[in-house]
């Protein structure tokens, strides 16, 4: 594995907070900060660097990674990874990271003051003040309290919106295809199938990742099932609302307002959302706090640091792999799952055991086998499919990720985990195979 002083160059190519480069640099970690790059300027100066750290604003292309002769790892100082083709990183053998938890408070505050802000018009309001206007009647809002919120995507920040738009007196149902209704009703959310949220709420906002399953998730079929003159609020990514949709329910009145935290095009250049009455529109703000942008910033370079280093691999979207096979002297122990035999190379490190071989998969870094483990087999291109098992984990800890070659284009994933996952048969639905051990 490599050291830190073997990333001699990272570059940073969006705004990040202090910390990240000073972090990196006291790890021993040669760092270009070098915000605001064009196109062209990234493809130049992407080719001798070691690794990459963004934001939301730079396009991590395969264009981008296939021009980068000698980078190890991309980190997204954030949640989403929309910005980064993680396929052409996996093809490359690009670690790809982010941050999942760094910007999820600030993201949920937004939200709420979105729903604030659509029930009683305060941007319209402070408008018409600064124009000179005093209009109380035009301005008319709605009590929150008894109204019902639903709420796609019930992971981090899909809660964290619940539990406090329930201090208004808010119901909140929602969906979720990988959070229990059991999990979701701890925080006191009412898990329901899709189709029967639709009609059921006053005001709907979503916090899932873009994927293809929910791109469009809100369009005019969706629209049509809502109550008449439904708020809309989108604070997650640019895209799961279909932007044609909702102006069209909008000027139908089938919607009644709509808060905009993102956009399909950013920044949007058609400006009939933007400019219409009911609509209120932020710059992409969800993580643009002080507190967000620093714990992003840190978490980043801490991660990089300690993967580095060889610590730990946290926040893994993909990993990579080196082609060296073991001979079967060197096989430490067989393990048998479920009549299924899985072989295990490996040595012993230390006093630890570690993997370097599961069934003709090998693994670049090695795995200790101590602990909850979970295994599982899958085709390592699904960028989606990490985020759709760490949310299986449900109040498990993820304490780290390990991800192996690919043998007849599968590949074998390893999650050391703080206790066992209680629905393995949900995972198995999602991936080829999967087996939990406690050794």
């Amino acid at each position: 594995m490599a050291s830190g002083a073997a990333l001699r160059k990272v570059l940073l190519s969006d705004s990040l907070d202090p910390s990240c480069p000073r972090l990196l640099r006291e790890a021993g970690v040669g760092v270009a900060e070098k915000a605001g790059l064009s196109p062209q300027e990234l493809l130049a100066e992407i080719r001798d660097c070691d690794g990459l750290i963004v934001r939301s604003a730079t396009k991590v292309t395969a264009e981008v990674i296939n021009a980068a002769e000698k980078l190890q790892v991309i980190g997204r100082a954030g949640t989403g990874v929309d910005n980064v083709d993680v396929d052409a990183a996996t093809r490359k053998g690009i670690l790809v990271m982010n941050t999942p938890t760094g910007n999820s408070l600030s993201a949920a505050e937004l939200t709420c003051g979105m729903v604030l802000s659509l029930a009683r018009q305060i941007p319209q309001a402070a408008a018409s003040m600064k124009e000179g206007k005093w209009d109380r009647k035009k301005f008319m809002g709605m009590e929150l309290q008894g109204k019902t919120l639903g709420i796609l995507g019930l992971g981090r920040i899909g809660r964290e919106v619940a539990v406090r738009m329930q201090s208004f007196g808010m119901k909140t149902i929602g969906y979720d295809p990988i959070i229990t209704p059991e999990e979701s009703a701890a925080f006191g959310v009412e898990q329901l199938p899709l189709e029967q949220v639709w009609p059921l709420c006053d005001f709907i906002t979503v916090h899932t990742p873009l994927l293809p399953s929910t791109t469009g998730l809100l369009n005019d079929a969706t629209f049509a099932r809502c109550r008449r003159g439904v708020q809309v609020i989108n604070c997650a990514r640019g895209g799961i609302v279909d932007e044609g949709a909702l102006l069209r329910a909008l000027q139908s009145g089938q919607c009644g307002g709509a808060a905009l935290d993102v956009f399909t095009e950013e920044p949007p250049t058609n400006k009939a959302l933007v400019n219409h009455p009911n609509v209120i529109c932020c710059p992409h703000l969800g993580a643009s706090t002080r507190e967000a942008q620093s714990r992003c910033g840190r978490e980043i370079a801490v991660q990089i640091v300690d993967w580095a280093q060889g610590r730990a691999l946290v926040g893994a979207i993909t990993t990579t792999h080196s082609g060296r096979a073991l001979g079967s002297d060197e096989a430490l122990l067989q393990l048998s799952a479920q009549e299924s035999p899985y072989v295990l190379v490996g040595s012993v490190e230390g006093s630890t055991p570690v993997l370097h071989e599961l069934s003709g998969a090998v693994f670049k870094q090695h795995v200790p086998l101590s602990g909850t483990l979970l295994f599982y087999r899958a085709k390592p291109s699904d960028a989606s499919l990490l985020p759709t098992v760490l949310g299986l984990l449900g109040k498990a800890e993820l304490l780290s990720y390990h991800h192996s070659g690919t043998v007849a284009g599968q590949a074998w994933n390893v999650l050391s985990v703080s206790s066992a996952l209680q629905n393995l048969q949900e995972l198995k639905r999602h991936v080829t195979e999967a087996v939990q051990v406690a050794l």
